[in-house]
């Protein structure tokens, strides 16, 4: 079980969100996020750290990573076996979220960059359905398999992206092909784009909370 840090906005959570770092963070990244949400209903967050292993992109260093980079061109190989080991790891926090008692369906998965490609490869192949997914300054791993082994229990899951205009790292092109692969595929894309790196900004924070605040498992 990955080790993660919990916050709880109140007694008896009415939804869980499992919230996935970026590359070379670690789960106290998002952690000052959850006062500005404004959420009207108790929430569990549940931001886990992703394991340490060398990064190839990074001359080997040894860091917090979902899963290896081999290449700075996104039509590099990607590292299969990585993404789907950490699918299975943030499947055995879901695991553990509904033995606690919260339903699949009062459970958000969430990510920014390599954790948000990790939460979309996660939520759109897991058999049980879902509250949503959130999906920022990231994109679709894995796309040319998505179409054979996505679930049926999340083929309309509630899906907001969001992404930099002026995002260096991943260009905003990757996450709107990202974006037009999931609509072509009849997925409902919540897209919006900000005027930023590749980081987030206050008013997307404010439209990630008033996403959150619309789900059907928040309005009790």
């Amino acid at each position: 079980m990955l080790d993660a840090i919990e916050i709880t906005t109140g007694n008896s959570p009415q939804l869980s969100v499992l919230w996935l770092h970026g590359l070379g963070a670690d789960g106290h990244d998002f952690e000052p996020i959850v006062p500005e949400l404004r959420l009207r209903v108790p929430v569990r967050f549940v931001f886990p750290h992703a394991p340490v292993r060398p990064v190839t992109i990074n001359n080997g260093i040894e860091m917090r990573a979902w899963y290896d980079i081999l290449g700075f061109d996104r039509r590099a190989a990607e590292d299969a076996a990585g993404i789907r080991a950490s699918a299975a790891a943030v499947t055995e926090l879901v695991d553990r979220e509904i033995e606690r008692g919260m339903s699949s369906d009062r459970i958000v998965l969430a990510g920014f960059s390599q954790g948000g490609a990790i939460a979309l490869h996660t939520a759109l192949r897991e058999p049980r359905p879902l509250a949503g997914v959130l999906a920022l300054s990231t994109y679709l791993p894995l796309s040319a398999t998505l179409a054979s082994e996505r679930s049926a229990a999340n083929a309309a899951v509630p899906l907001f992206m969001a992404h930099g205009t002026d995002d260096p790292v991943l260009p905003l092109g990757l996450a709107e092909t990202s974006r037009r692969t999931l609509e072509a595929l009849g997925y409902v894309v919540d897209w919006h784009a900000y005027p930023m790196a590749h980081s987030v900004c206050m008013e997307e924070v404010s439209a990630v909370g008033s996403w959150l605040n619309a789900l059907p498992a928040a309005r009790g």
